[in-house]
C-alpha cells in the first residue's frame, strides 16, 4: 500500500494525513474484496524496515492499527470476516500488540474473507523464523537435513494455512516486491499501479482482478499443456 506520503506531500500535507487516507482505503478495498468474493486478502501495513522511519511517523503508524480496529470490528464480524497476523508482533507496542491479538481472538471463529495483516513483517525474517520453530521441534543433531523439503518449511511459517498469492498489487508506481512474502510470492501474477494508495480504491481493485484473470498461469509447463487441463486450480 505504498505512497502515502508522497500523496501527501504533493498536496501540501502532513505525510501523516496521507496515512490516515491511507486508513479510508483501506476501509474501502477490504469491503470490496470481500463482496467480491476474495477469500485471502494481505495488507502490508508496516513492515520491519519501516522501524527506520523519523520516530513522528512511527507512532503514527503505530496508531493505525488501533483506530482500524476500533472502528472496523464490528463491521468485520458482521461480514464473518476472520483478522489474522504475520511479522514480528512482538516489536509492536504493547497496546497495538493487545488490540490486534484482541481482534484476533473475537474473529477466530469466523469463516469467510480471511483478512491478515502484515505488521512488523519481513519475507527474509519469516523465513528465517520458520527454520527457527522447525529446528525447535528437534534436539540437536536429530533433525535429517534430507527430510526437510518444501512441506515441511512452509508448515513453519507465519500462518502457515495461508495460501500461496494469486496477485500482488504494488501501488505508488513501485516496481519491487520489497520484501513481502517471498516465500508464498514465486508465482505471484504482479499488477501495477501509479495511483498512490490514498487514491486506489474499489473500481481499481477490480480492474486489477480483471488483468489476473486475463492471464495465462502456466506454473513452468508449456501453453499447450495449460489449454489441455494442466493448470492449477
Amino acid at each position: 500500500m505504498d505512497g502515502n506520503g508522497r500523496w501527501a506531500e504533493r498536496r501540501g500535507l502532513d505525510r501523516g494525513e496521507g496515512h490516515r487516507h491511507g486508513v479510508d482505503s483501506v476501509r474501502a478495498v477490504v469491503r470490496a474484496a470481500d463482496d467480491l468474493g476474495v477469500r485471502w486478502l494481505t495488507l502490508f501495513a508496516f513492515s520491519s524496515e519501516n522501524w527506520s522511519r523519523p520516530r513522528s511517523e512511527v507512532d503514527l503508524l503505530m496508531k493505525l492499527p488501533e483506530e482500524f480496529f476500533e472502528g472496523e470490528l464490528p463491521e468485520v464480524i458482521e461480514r464473518n470476516c476472520r483478522i489474522r497476523a504475520v511479522g514480528r508482533l512482538d516489536r509492536l507496542p504493547p497496546t497495538v500488540r493487545r488490540s490486534v491479538e484482541d481482534a484476533i481472538a473475537r474473529t477466530q471463529g469466523n469463516t469467510g474473507m480471511q483478512l491478515v495483516f502484515a505488521l512488523s513483517y519481513g519475507g527474509r525474517a519469516e523465513i528465517v523464523d520458520a527454520v527457527r520453530r522447525l529446528l525447535r521441534e528437534h534436539e540437536p543433531d536429530q533433525l535429517d537435513p534430507e527430510a526437510v523439503d518444501e512441506k515441511t518449511l512452509a508448515a513453519h511459517l507465519d500462518e502457515p494455512e495461508m495460501p500461496d498469492v494469486d496477485l500482488l498489487i504494488r501501488t505508488g508506481g513501485e516496481r519491487r516486491v520489497s520484501n513481502f512474502l517471498l516465500w508464498r510470492i514465486a508465482y505471484a501474477e504482479i499488477v501495477t499501479t501509479e495511483l498512490m494508495w490514498p487514491d486506489f480504491g474499489p473500481k481499481d481493485l477490480e480492474e486489477a482482478i480483471a488483468d489476473y484473470q486475463s492471464r495465462e498461469r502456466r506454473f513452468g509447463k508449456t501453453s499447450a499443456q495449460v489449454k489441455g487441463g494442466g493448470q492449477r486450480a
